[in-house]
């Protein structure tokens, strides 16, 4: 197909054309609106859509919220606005498993982008084997949707710099990447130097669920467990999200329940009709005079039963949740995401307008609320419509900058919150561009998406630590550093110089079930308890310490559990 648009100057990777090719009215075939990032994908080159997968890749149905395992609440929060339970009851919930400080873990949210988005080069950065600014060639790029003007080895006369880099979050992206302009917009800079992160580059099938990409059974098992949920996910799947998990992890007690808005979040805890009827406090002392005067009645009882102490625990347990359910949630702001000021509204991290209008912004505040303040510990936040190679650029520009939006929204709230977060997006497959430009307003003078390409994929990960910016595993080795000082641990793996994934390169580059097995022994590391690797996993394929090492990339920001 010939080029007709007619190409002009650019102002830091902003093109515009009056060009016949410059379009701004639809998103490919079908005459979608590429501008709006909630319009259906139409393909001459796939069928119908026929499973909720590929409705919710190809944009036709909404990828909901997930929450998966719980942990952190409590040391790193601010104190919540409820008192605490008397003296005699807060004794009794050691012995009832009434968990309220989730397991101490780092919080961990996944982005699944259903449908196979652009991360290598466009967004992230992924060079050679000297790692992220160990740069491939023009036609590497150029497949990756970057055309010769703006790829990231251009070096600015003035500077020496390349404009077209960017290194504000610890892991360097394209300085035009639709995620890290949306990150940017909800990340506040003072916040920025405190994130670091690492991509892996990894092949992955195209538009399909058979990639077991979703890692929250496996982050559960590296001791994520939550205060409230054990495991939500935005489908009625095994996974809870659109991708399988890894089966030898999957643990059927522990199947995802489905949660998609707030007020499904505010819904998870009913407190009966007391809390109404009476103020909280008041509430909280009934159920606990209940409990008093059912323990006292309780010990003047045998049940002649085998299991009299038993039955009698369970009993006293039942009304000691009670309490510590009304106690803990019988203020619905607690759990509300509209409620909380650093989210919603003068101030918050989305306005009201913003908040009311975008589904993907009340699903991503859903998740964040519940897991960064420990109700909940890990979850996955599914978006759809990222099936997006539409014969244009504009279309897939839009989906990015929104979903980096929702993935800044994350890092800023767990800033405001003080506690830490690992945050992981991953996708089925990935697209490749034939090297024709649209120049568009929101196509920005790029490459066009023309269609899937499981060989330009990979993931990548964001680490927000409060104490300061995470550090790469060994920074001073000499094996760790390229010549340019850039962090090949910042890079787990590599790309060949014509844009592919190097498959020989680390044990994720080539099977999706170690590219979870490689999170998750990161999340690990976060801890300092990458050894635990075997004994949690001991068939894992990833090798010795050594091979562990290698694709490890930060230092433990954390000790063990947090708060110890």
């Amino acid at each position: 197909m010939k080029n007709t648009s007619k190409r002009t100057t650019h102002t830091f990777g902003k093109k515009f054309s009056t060009g016949a090719s410059a379009r701004t009215d639809h998103g490919g075939m079908g005459g979608v609106n590429g501008d709006n990032p909630d319009a259906p994908l139409f393909h001459q080159d796939h069928g119908r859509p026929v499973t909720r997968r590929e409705f919710i890749s190809q944009g036709f149905c909404a990828g909901m919220g997930a929450v998966v395992g719980g942990s952190l609440l409590g040391s790193m929060i601010p104190s919540k606005a409820f008192a605490d339970l008397s003296p005699d009851i807060e004794a009794l919930k050691a012995n009832c498993d009434i968990a309220t400080l989730g397991a101490g873990k780092i919080p961990f949210i996944c982005f699944d982008l259903a449908g196979g988005v652009n991360i290598a080069g466009s967004n992230v950065l992924i060079g050679g084997r000297g790692g992220q600014l160990d740069f491939l060639s023009t036609q590497g790029y150029s497949r990756q949707g970057l055309p010769g003007d703006m790829i990231p080895s251009i070096a600015n006369p003035d500077t020496g710099l390349s404009d077209f880099i960017n290194n504000e979050l610890g892991l360097a992206f394209h300085a035009d990447s639709g995620f890290l302009r949306g990150i940017l917009d909800k990340l506040a800079v003072g916040n920025r130097a405190n994130v670091g992160g690492a991509v892996i580059p990894a092949r992955s099938e195209n538009d399909t669920g058979n990639n077991p990409h979703n890692p929250m059974y496996g982050i559960n098992r590296a001791g994520a467990d939550g205060s409230l949920l054990t495991l939500i996910g935005s489908r009625n799947s095994d996974s809870g999200g659109s991708s399988m998990a890894p089966a030898a992890m999957i643990d059927p007690g522990k199947r995802p329940t489905k949660i998609d808005r707030p007020s499904d979040v505010t819904g998870l805890v009913d407190t009966g009709d007391l809390v109404g009827l009476l103020s909280q406090g008041d509430a909280v002392s009934v159920m606990e005079s209940i409990q008093r005067i059912s323990d006292m009645k309780l010990d003047r009882v045998n049940t002649n039963v085998v299991g009299d102490a038993e039955l009698k625990k369970l009993v006293r347990c039942g009304y000691v949740k009670s309490a510590d359910i009304a106690d803990r949630f019988g203020d619905p702001s607690s759990l509300n995401p509209e409620r909380d000021p650093e989210i919603v509204g003068e101030g918050g991290i989305f306005s009201q307008e913003e908040f009311d209008g975008d589904r993907e912004f009340q699903k991503t505040a859903s998740v964040m609320k519940l897991v960064l303040n420990g109700f909940a510990g890990a979850g996955t936040i599914t978006m759809g419509g990222y099936d997006y190679h539409t014969g244009n650029r504009a279309t897939g520009e839009v989906r990015d900058l929104r979903a980096g939006r929702c993935m800044g929204a994350v890092l800023e709230y767990a800033a405001r919150l003080r506690t830490p977060v690992m945050m992981y997006v991953v996708s089925d497959g990935s697209v490749f561009s034939n090297g024709m430009i649209d120049d568009s307003e929101n196509g920005r003078g790029k490459g066009v998406w023309t269609g899937d390409n499981s060989s330009t994929a990979g993931s990548f990960f964001l680490v927000y630590n409060p104490d300061g910016a995470p550090q790469v595993l060994s920074p001073d080795s000499d094996a760790m550093l390229d010549a340019m000082g850039n962090s090949r641990s910042k890079q787990i793996g590599y790309m060949r110089r014509d844009g592919a994934v190097e498959t020989s390169a680390t044990p994720a580059a080539n099977n999706v079930n170690l590219l979870v097995e490689t999170v998750i022994l990161n999340y690990l590391a976060l801890h300092g308890e990458q050894g635990r690797m075997a004994e949690l996993f001991p068939r894992n394929g990833l090798g010795n310490g050594a091979l562990m090492d290698s694709l490890t990339a930060f230092a433990p920001i954390v000790n063990g559990t947090i708060g110890s």
